[in-house]
């Protein structure tokens, strides 16, 4: 899987230089930050929410009243296999959480991703959910129903209506299955009975001592298949829907509640998952700190990086554009740049040349390739990962305001930079097109050292992109003279190509600053 994402990526860099002509280098070596740990699966084990374990309990908890209830199914265990991208949206629009490793096995070894041997290599593997009975099934997926189950609602009384304590017969079918080692032993013995999962998720940013909220990220947990998630508040505090009487196995879920994404968690599932193991029923806290997992650190950092962004875009007025709500981040610890393609959201691979020179692998692309890469090679801190995640959703918020049409002239000039001037990334400001990346990267160098200044102040010292031939302190001068960030970024829409244009428009929009506009602008001409 991982030779043929840098077979694509290769691929799109050498089909944006030339018609194809130029041999790229190896632009995107072995990485091993994304090399993600495999779960591997053990034994199968015999899942206790299935309607037919439920039915033997009820009759050994209730031998005289089994016969008058019936354990009915409100959910199915089902697997899919989606074939293309538009068949997995579909399943989740219906709102259907997919996993893709099976829940009713023994987790052997925790990791990040599992794909189904039975699966070529470069094809979704089988995609594994709990189905409310009442969804419709959608047609055009292939898919299997394991087997019907029964998960008892949560009830405030101990005892339902029909006068079945349905925990209690849920704990009698884990120990009638052998899985009764799963069941915790605090929720045994608490008077109301299974546990409701609720905790704090957080990391210490040591620069500046703070210990704070991972916000926004998604925690979910599962025991067989029963299965919950929340979304933790600014504070990093969550707490689930549904109740357990086992531990369940917790993970964090890099889907943002702001709607953005961190990295790919192989093939098509675009969210990267951190697993944090078994966890007690009533919930598990977690503190992350620079001496955690890399992966997990830097996933947490460049989360609450865009969360901040988003929440910081929204409280101007008039605001200024948030990225697209479906942003995809992928993070390569041994890059150590970044790129903005923005490939999810139709950038290049939606022109007819480049899709024309893709054939059929422009859909391939599509599918794979991220809208941010953030290269964190040599950034080991909270603030210099929050910085580089900062660079990258100022980004998203210019390609909103200036178009796809803009960045596609700007993806082709990253592209033909790199592989044509000595493998320097910006060029040199004299190449065609050579503006459209000025104007960006001096608005999000800009972008990335205010947002940065705002956090951490004068602890550490920040002069993004300084040293380029786009000079991005043209803009640090003029918030210095009072023109806002959001100011600025009113003015960088599709028709600012390049300095000069910049510069005129300015002037157009805020004819009180002409002077300190064209002092600025001089200073760095």
């Amino acid at each position: 899987m991982k030779r043929l994402i840098q077979f694509v990526l290769a691929a799109l860099l050498a089909v944006c230089c030339s018609g194809g002509q130029l041999d790229p280098p190896a632009v995107f070596p072995d990485d091993p930050g994304e090399c993600h740990d495999q779960i591997v699966l053990g034994k199968q084990l015999d899942d206790p929410y299935s309607v037919a374990n439920m039915e033997k309990a009820l009759l050994a908890v209730y031998p005289t009243k089994a016969s008058r209830v019936p354990v009915p199914t409100t959910h199915y265990y089902v697997r899919f296999l989606p074939k293309s991208d538009r068949q997995l949206q579909l399943l989740e629009r219906q709102g259907i959480e997919l996993l893709d490793h099976p829940l009713d096995y023994e987790i052997v070894k925790e990791g990040d991703w599992y794909h189904d041997p039975s699966i070529p290599e470069g094809e979704i593997t089988w995609q594994y959910a709990v189905v409310p009975k009442d969804v419709v099934l959608p047609r055009m997926v292939i898919y299997e129903i394991l087997h019907e189950c029964y998960i008892p609602e949560d009830h405030v009384e101990t005892k339902s209506a029909d006068g079945i304590d349905w925990a209690a017969v849920e704990r009698e079918s884990f120990r009638l299955t052998g899985n009764g080692d799963m069941l915790d032993e605090l929720s045994l013995t608490k008077a109301d009975g299974p546990q409701t999962p609720a905790g704090r998720i957080t990391i210490e940013d040591a620069d500046i001592g703070l210990v704070e909220g991972v916000r926004g990220v998604r925690v979910a947990c599962n025991i067989f298949v029963k299965t919950a998630h929340a979304f933790t508040d600014e504070d990093g505090r969550y707490r689930m829907s549904r109740s357990f009487s086992g531990k369940p196995r917790y993970r964090l879920v890099f889907k943002n509640s702001k709607g953005f994404c961190i990295g790919l968690n192989l093939l098509l599932v675009p969210a990267s998952i951190s697993s944090l193991g078994k966890g007690e029923a009533s919930g598990m806290d977690l503190l992350v700190t620079r001496d955690s997992d890399r992966r997990l650190f830097s996933r947490c950092v460049v989360n609450n990086a865009g969360f901040d962004y988003i929440g910081r875009c929204a409280a101007e007025s008039p605001s200024v554009k948030t990225p697209p709500s479906n942003l995809r981040l992928w993070l390569f610890q041994s890059l150590d740049f970044g790129l903005a393609p923005m490939l999810q959201q139709g950038v290049l691979i939606d022109n007819g040349e480049i899709g024309r020179m893709l054939g059929q692998y422009s859909i391939l692309v599509k599918l794979f390739l991220p809208d941010a890469m953030v290269g964190l090679r040599g950034k080991d801190t909270y603030a210099a990962i929050y910085a580089e995640a900062l660079h990258a959703f100022a980004h998203g918020s210019h390609l909103m305001l200036a178009g796809r049409d803009y960045w596609d002239h700007y993806v082709r000039f990253l592209a033909k930079s790199y592989l044509s001037s000595g493998f320097t990334l910006y060029g040199v400001g004299a190449e065609e097109d050579h503006g459209y990346c000025e104007v960006a990267e001096m608005w999000a160098f800009f972008t990335q050292t205010t947002l940065f200044r705002e956090r951490y102040g004068s602890t550490i010292v920040s002069h993004f992109g300084r040293d380029w031939w786009f000079h991005p302190q043209i803009f640090e001068i003029l918030a210095e003279e009072g023109l806002s960030w959001q100011k600025i970024f009113q003015v960088l829409s599709s028709d600012v190509t390049d300095r000069e244009i910049l510069r005129k428009k300015l002037n157009s929009y805020y004819p009180e600053y002409k002077s300190a506009i064209n002092k600025a602008f001089a200073t760095y001409n």
